[in-house]
């Protein structure tokens, strides 16, 4: 089981990590902050690169640390709360990846949430440390305000398209 946990963390965090670093650099096929403040722009929400800079560091600080296995119900809650503000911006495009859907964001979010949930495995940070036994409490806290915390940012920080914008996801009319 500690195999199986490491291997999850290290490859979901990766690659969540590395998803913020697109948001906020050039590195791993990212446009750099002007490019992740443009997408945010695009996609409905203010804050312009402060947005797109809070979202990257929490991406890639969540993704290192799930990674590491290091204060792991926290780092899975934060985790979970960017990909939920991913989720809803994909929401309109259905659950299917291949149509632009949420599909990838939910599976994260998932993956997280377990991880809050059964802890990091033997071969982790928060191991090492002596942080084995998160109480139960915390934990599940973790797994419903990560999401919820990504709902509240989404309501914050989205913005109503002015008349006659069109909104991300939109087709044009017939």
């Amino acid at each position: 089981m500690d195999t199986g946990l490491l291997i999850l963390r290290v490859v979901v965090g990766l690659l969540i990590a590395g998803h913020g670093v697109q948001k906020v650099s050039y590195r791993l096929g990212g446009h750099g902050l002007t490019g992740g403040t443009e997408e945010f722009r695009h996609d409905g929400f203010r804050g312009g690169p402060l947005t797109a800079l809070a979202a990257g560091a929490g991406q890639v600080g969540s993704g290192l640390f799930l990674a590491l296995g290091a204060l792991t119900p926290l780092a899975a809650m934060v985790a979970m709360g960017v990909m939920t503000v991913a989720l809803t911006v994909k929401l309109p495009h259905g659950l299917w990846v291949q149509d632009d859907g949420y599909e990838y964001p939910l599976v994260l979010i998932v993956v997280a949430g377990t991880l809050a949930l059964t802890g990091p495995g033997r071969w982790s940070a928060d191991h090492a440390v002596g942080l084995t036994a998160w109480p139960v409490w915390l934990a599940v806290a973790a797994a419903l305000l990560g999401p919820a915390s990504g709902l509240l940012t989404r309501a914050v920080l989205h913005r109503p398209p002015a008349p006659g914008e069109a909104t991300a996801g939109a087709r044009p009319a017939d």
